[in-house]
């Protein structure tokens, strides 16, 4: 009897230790996702020769019971693990598919999602759509800001919100009519009207406006581009959204979708260097000629 009750001491002991070293895979939140967040993995293989920023899987923070979720990818045994869990403080919405930096965990960037992201048929795809901005985020993306006026003057007053709130002209009729021939343009890879009517329309805007148009072309334009080729490998319907008015900032998703596969016809790769592709799209036709 004696015997018995140490080796139940052990026992109980062994597993209350295991639980210490090994929390994240005791946590309920951790278990329910495990095999959807492995599967992350499983997709990056077909992914990640589509373009370099797919080649890499960042942290995922799933938004669950007021409280964010933050798991950190582990390569070397294509898994995730719970790395960490913070108040909700921001109200996130069920819905939510972004990329954040947070600052409750060191400003890292994560894709930030909620659960019920996993069950939809194109779930994933946007999870990767957003690890298209992690990874414009891990290269040159603050750099580029830095040299975006409209971000300073945001900056001055705190606005970290200017990339979702800038008042971009967008029912303006020159705007809606010139934009739209541009889309059909690229489209149809028609290189006059590329050239005639981007330069209208750099022409009509103001320069801080230019700067936000071309700032979204590239960075949701990138992802958005990246996106519809893992929907081609996949085998779901091509996203379309924001190419018919009224017009917003998903607009310029649809645009710089077309847009880069615009360049790419005339310079095969281009997309793939990220600098090279912000410098081309802000400054205009005669730089995507050359």
């Amino acid at each position: 009897m004696k015997k018995a009750l140490v080796v139940l001491s052990l026992a109980l002991f062994a597993q209350a230790l295991g639980t210490a070293w090994g929390q994240e895979a005791q946590d309920p939140i951790a278990a329910k996702y495990a095999a959807p967040l492995n599967k992350i993995f499983d997709l990056s293989a077909r992914f990640a020769p589509l373009h370099p920023a797919l080649g890499k899987v960042y942290p995922v923070a799933i938004v669950e019971n007021r409280t964010f979720h933050i798991f950190e990818p582990v390569p070397e045994k294509k898994t995730y693990r719970l790395v960490q869990t913070a108040p909700d403080t921001f109200d996130i919405p069920v819905g939510i598919r972004a990329a954040m930096p947070l600052s409750f965990w060191n400003n890292r960037i994560a894709c930030v999602v909620t659960g019920e992201v996993f069950g939809q048929p194109d779930g994933y795809v946007f999870i990767f759509h957003e690890f298209v901005h992690c990874a414009q985020w891990e290269s040159c993306e603050q750099q580029l800001k830095e040299g975006l006026s409209i971000f300073r003057e945001a900056m001055k007053t705190k606005n970290y919100m200017w990339e979702l709130q800038y008042p971009f002209p967008y029912s303006s009729p020159a705007f809606v009519t010139t934009y739209s021939a541009l889309i059909k343009a690229w489209a149809a890879n028609d290189a006059a009207a590329d050239e005639s009517l981007r330069a209208a329309l750099k022409k009509a805007l103001s320069p801080a406006e230019w700067e936000y148009l071309t700032w979204q072309e590239w960075k949701e334009g990138l992802a958005r581009y990246l996106e519809n080729r893992m929907r081609e490998v996949v085998g779901l319907a091509e996203n379309k959204g924001g190419g018919n008015p009224p017009f917003s900032r998903v607009t310029f998703y649809r645009g710089g979708d077309e847009l880069i596969r615009f360049l790419e016809r005339r310079q095969p790769g281009i997309a793939n260097d990220l600098l090279k592709l912000y410098q081309v799209i802000k400054a205009g036709p005669k730089a995507a000629a050359d």
